[in-house]
């Protein structure tokens, strides 16, 4: 187990390197989620979250004959981050395997760092079996993103910066993949002041510490599929798996949805980029999975997204919010049919900012056409009364539904 001491000791080895990241109180915010809310942001942090902190504090710890060997990391890509700079700033060789899907950004900004990124397998587990390949064959130093203490004290001074802050803080709302990161938080909170509550986050497409603690005993997710790709472990380790069932009051679940809306909230109102991980914690709260507080800190983990992600995900919940309308509908395929529609569309209030005619499509009668569109309305309300509208000018209208999944089994960390 880690105690309180090895995370104090693990705060004074990360100060050269880490930076003070904000506890920021955003008032827009509060209303939403009806509470104080204050917001760690370690997608501020170096390399776009927490994850330097342990990396660093591993690496740190290593004897110098570890250190001239080199390490070596699995990651889906934060994690690769973290290690690559920690190494880079300790002056020992990473080695870094990616699952060859991972995000793009996150591999150039892991070479950049100085790593060696090496892509392979389709999945995290198999990025992580090529890197215990890769550490016998060259007697590279092991850094594992969750299931090392050194890590998970690291990761903990996280906790003890959000008790600095704030000591009046009555509840921690914490996102959990493998579990390092609330391990070490739990920790340090729980150890400083047993009566603040520390909840952990999973999202409902990859629930292995969820059903881990549900059925006792380390359970292993046959896939993962969500948007939240740092969230994204098959498998948690028996060593977070204790910490969490002793420290952590309780643990939820939270949908794409909510990590979706959560993300464009953040962007808006709080003027931050973050990535599905990094606004885990904050869903939760805004579903209502959280335990009423006076003082809520939500832990913004980390902020590396894919913008071409980040893109699609901010389309779909607006769509959800009811500020973008995907509509379809049948129209005459005569000169004028598709001008006299948007017609009414503008009478509505509604602008258009995507067309589609077709008039060559399987089902439509001759002589008719096929219209998808999308609109920008004020919000759910105005949505309605633009179909309720179109209805009774005599269109037929079917708004279209999508629902946000993650794509593909995503690689994990």
């Amino acid at each position: 187990m880690v105690s309180l001491k090895d995370i104090e000791r693990a705060w004074e080895s990360v100060q050269p390197i880490i930076r003070a990241t904000p506890l920021r109180h955003i008032h827009s915010l509060d209303r939403v989620a009806g509470r104080h809310l204050l917001l760690k942001m370690e997608n501020e942090q170096r390399t776009g979250s927490f994850k330097i902190r342990g990396a660093y504090h591993k690496i740190c710890r290593l004897s110098p004959e570890e250190k001239a060997r080199g390490v070596v990391a699995a990651s889906a890509g934060n994690h690769a981050q973290g290690v690559a700079l920690a190494a880079r700033e300790l002056g020992t060789k990473a080695t870094i395997v990616m699952p060859l899907l991972a995000s793009i950004p996150k591999v150039m900004a892991t070479r950049d760092y100085g790593a060696q990124a090496v892509l392979h397998g389709e999945t995290y587990d198999e990025a992580y079996q090529k890197a215990l390949e890769l550490q016998q064959e060259h007697g590279y130093t092991f850094v594992h993103a969750f299931d090392d203490p050194h890590i998970i004290a690291g990761q903990g001074t996280v906790g003890l910066e959000i008790l600095q802050e704030a000591p009046q803080v009555e509840v921690v709302v914490v996102p959990i993949g493998g579990g390092g990161l609330i391990s070490g938080i739990a920790t340090a909170i729980k150890e400083k002041n047993p009566g603040v509550k520390v909840i952990g986050v999973q999202a409902r497409g990859a629930p292995a510490i969820y059903r881990s603690l549900q059925e006792g005993r380390p359970v292993q997710l046959t896939q993962v599929r969500t948007i939240a790709d740092g969230l994204a472990i098959k498998k948690p380790s028996s060593t977070t798996l204790d910490i969490i069932g002793r420290y952590v009051d309780d643990v939820v679940l939270v949908e794409e949805e909510q990590i979706a809306r959560a993300m464009i909230l953040l962007a808006e109102r709080g003027k931050a980029i973050v990535e599905g991980a990094g606004a885990a914690a904050l869903a939760a709260v805004l579903a209502g999975e959280v335990p009423a507080a006076a003082t809520t800190a939500v832990l913004v983990s980390g902020g590396n997204v894919d913008l071409v992600q980040m893109a699609r995900i901010i389309d779909h919940g607006l769509a959800q919010e009811g500020r973008y309308l995907p509509l379809v509908t049948i129209l005459p395929d005569r000169p004028g049919a598709l001008k006299d529609f948007l017609s009414y569309v503008a009478q509505a209030g509604a602008n258009v900012i995507g067309v589609e005619h077709r008039r060559l499509q399987a089902g439509l009668a001759l002589g008719e056409a096929v219209v998808n569109l999308v609109l920008e309305t004020r919000d759910r309300a105005h949505a309605e009364d633009v179909l309720r509208f179109l209805h009774q000018a005599g269109y037929r209208v079917r708004e279209e539904s999508f629902r946000l999944e993650g794509f593909g089994n995503s690689p994990g960390e």
